[in-house]
């Protein structure tokens, strides 16, 4: 959709400001000329995988992509919690199906294993979202080594995306990052924060910026099966994820903060859109946007390959080069 100069600047204005763009007040204002909601029963039969989908913005997207008709997917570490997320989506919408797995995605065998299985009981899935994450208060490894926020939102992901390439193909794949990404560079030769003090907060936007990277990276890679891969952040959005995490910032904010409805919005919208999006993209409110604010700290192309070698080798697909 193109928008008139003046409409323009004004959501360049409000997505600059913060709390103009990322708050509820974001939303309230763009959906005079944000992009149409997808036609009811526009995922009728279709299969959504959501991870991360027992509580916050999982549950809401996989709200979101149940309303539209789509099998539903949810995929997460607590088997009560998940049950408890499938009979509250049916309780809701009573003619959904909801199926769910238990699931951890930072564990990468577990996670290779899961794909699998999926794979071989389903050879269409729709469209892959990307949503669990974590944010450790302090340095954790999972047992297989790996700094925990990397495994979670970088390295299982990777497994996951391409254990499940063949399934996809010709669907979507979307990582729910955050606009935290802006205020970090891509740490290309330090990806489980050994060196310097560790803060759980930082971790995060880290992998955060990693995921815009991977966005372009599995892009490029999996157009030859036609699967449009793209990012997008939520905004500001009252879920535990921040009530959790970020007490004090949740407090100050609570009454601008996003229901979590609002903030997978975008998410729902790439999974079941009919508009042309292209691929590699990094979305927020059915918008576009930039991947750094200003251009300092761009990644360079040698810092990108080293990244993507790295992700390869830890995460073990697809295999490494010689």
């Amino acid at each position: 959709m193109v928008l008139s100069d003046t409409t323009a600047a004004l959501d360049w204005l409000m997505d600059k400001s913060l709390v103009l763009g990322y708050t509820k007040i974001g939303p309230a204002l763009r959906r005079s000329w944000w992009p149409a909601d997808p036609a009811t029963g526009a995922l009728a039969g279709r299969h959504v995988l959501v991870t991360g989908a027992s509580g916050g913005l999982g549950l809401a997207t996989a709200r979101g992509v149940a309303r539209l008709g789509a099998v539903v997917h949810l995929t997460g570490r607590d088997a009560a919690r998940l049950e408890a997320a499938r009979a509250r989506l049916q309780d809701e919408l009573p003619a959904a199906t909801v199926e769910v797995h238990v699931s951890d995605v930072s564990d990468l065998a577990g996670t290779a294993a899961f794909a699998r299985d999926l794979a071989a009981r389903l050879p269409r899935l729709h469209a892959l979202v990307h949503n669990a994450g974590v944010m450790p208060p302090r340095r954790t490894t999972t047992a297989e080594g790996h700094e925990l926020t990397y495994a979670t939102h970088v390295l299982g992901p990777q497994v996951l995306t391409y254990g499940l390439r063949e399934s996809l193909a010709g669907g979507r794949v979307v990582l729910v990052t955050s606009g935290g990404a802006y205020g970090q560079r891509l740490a290309a030769d330090d990806p489980e924060f050994t060196e310097g003090e560790y803060s759980g907060v930082t971790a995060y936007a880290r992998t955060k910026r990693m995921q815009l990277v991977l966005t372009r990276l599995w892009a490029r890679d999996l157009a030859a099966d036609g699967i449009g891969v793209h990012a997008m952040h939520p905004g500001w959005a009252d879920t535990p994820g921040v009530t959790d995490s970020l007490p004090r910032f949740a407090a100050l904010t609570r009454p601008l903060l996003r229901d979590a409805d609002g903030g997978a919005d975008t998410a729902v919208w790439l999974t079941a859109t009919t508009d042309a999006l292209g691929t590699g993209g990094f979305w927020h409110d059915r918008r576009r946007r930039p991947t750094h604010y200003a251009p300092v700290g761009v990644e360079t192309p040698q810092q990108v390959a080293r990244f993507w070698d790295g992700v390869r080798a830890a995460a073990g697909v697809p295999a490494p080069t010689a």
